[in-house]
């Protein structure tokens, strides 16, 4: 595994992020991340894009992960297969921001700096190295070519496939080492998720932050964790929890939603040493009165794992105790950016400590 370039000044991963060309954003500048980097705004804004573009940046852009990004929006095109029957594959323009015109364009990495991660579909057959003309010369495909740093590949695009992606390297180096990378998105992690989370941290020392996690929300309760099942269809894994007032464990899930989010994003922090962890809308499930608690416990992990996380939200419970809890841990780079749109050109707007110092003892609005 690779890590994070352009480390900030407290060892974080990315310090700056620059977006251009991909899906809604036209141009967009971050000039500063920090250890934890909590995105506010509107509605459709932006926000959740930006993570797919770091997700994107981290996976050194992975024809998989394309692929997710497309399947996770649903956004797809319809072809006739070869005996005339209608069938959906992701729709390749979705990826490019629509003013890209024909020469569709991406370029996702440091403000002022390399490596960046750049895709590019490629216009002509003639700009195709030889021996890619020659195997997709008779096949229709559109061509992109994905780069970063020294490596590059070229990414056919099929579509007549069921699976539209394959890829074809033609790099004088070795693929570029991909960043950790886990993303927790806006309703709670699947049970099968979680167990895959928890069997990398299972009897290290690792274990306890996700114990820790459910502290918060139970106290001392809780006493033990563990996933059981063998992941068969009559025995399905899941997380159960051993509470003191309880004689036999209980599952997860019915400790409700907030207890299962807090559980997975402890857990996914846990897997990302040296990494990026995600989180969309970052407040749902989670009490406003844990909001500090919580985002003290991310901070510190953060920290405590070399992990960079980048978070969204809308809500301003959510950032009073983001506030908060970034005064708690003044030592921890905790930065609140608002992303706002005029003109049809996003501005990324950061908020100072002192401003932050506000926003928290005033309530103010800085949605």
């Amino acid at each position: 595994m690779g890590k994070l370039t352009e480390a900030g000044s407290d060892g974080s991963g990315l310090a700056s992020l620059s977006i251009t060309g991909f899906r809604g954003i036209g141009q967009l500048q971050i000039p500063r991340l920090g250890r934890v980097a909590l995105l506010a705004g509107k509605n459709g804004v932006g926000k959740t894009t930006v993570l797919e573009a770091l997700r994107l940046y981290a996976d050194r852009g992975s024809p998989d992960t394309l692929q997710e990004v497309l399947d996770g929006r649903e956004e797809l095109s319809t072809f006739r297969d070869e005996k005339g029957g209608a069938e959906d594959a992701p729709a390749v323009d979705r990826l490019f921001h629509p003013s890209g015109g024909d020469r569709n364009a991406i370029a996702i990495g440091p403000v002022n700096g390399e490596p960046k991660l750049e895709i590019m579909e490629v216009d002509e057959q003639q700009n195709l190295p030889e021996r890619v003309r020659e195997i997709f010369a008779a096949e229709d495909v559109r061509i992109l070519r994905v780069a970063f740093d020294d490596a590059h590949a070229y990414v056919p695009w099929k579509h007549s496939a069921p699976k539209p992606f394959g890829s074809f390297r033609m790099s004088s180096t070795e693929a570029p080492p991909k960043v950790r990378c886990e993303s927790i998105g806006s309703v709670p992690p699947r049970s099968e998720e979680v167990a895959r989370l928890w069997d990398s941290v299972v009897l290290t020392a690792s274990e306890a932050l996700p114990l820790a996690a459910l502290r918060l929300v139970f106290g001392d309760l809780v006493e033990r964790t563990a996933v059981i099942g063998d992941g068969t269809y009559q025995s399905r894994r899941r997380v159960v929890v051993k509470l003191a007032n309880e004689a036999d464990p209980v599952p997860l899930k019915s400790l409700g939603e907030g207890a299962v989010r807090m559980f997975g994003i402890a857990l996914a922090l846990a897997n990302c040493r040296d990494g990026l962890l995600l989180i969309d809308e970052a407040e749902n499930g989670i009490h406003y009165t844990l909001q500090r608690k919580f985002w003290r416990m991310v901070l510190q992990a953060a920290r405590a794992h070399n992990a960079q996380v980048v978070a969204t939200t809308h809500s301003k419970d959510c950032i009073d105790g983001f506030a908060a809890a970034a005064l708690d841990c003044p030592d921890i780079s905790g930065n609140l950016i608002r992303i706002d749109r005029h003109n049809g050109k996003l501005h990324a707007v950061e908020y100072s400590k002192d401003e932050l110092e506000t926003a928290a003892e005033q309530h103010l609005e800085v949605r």
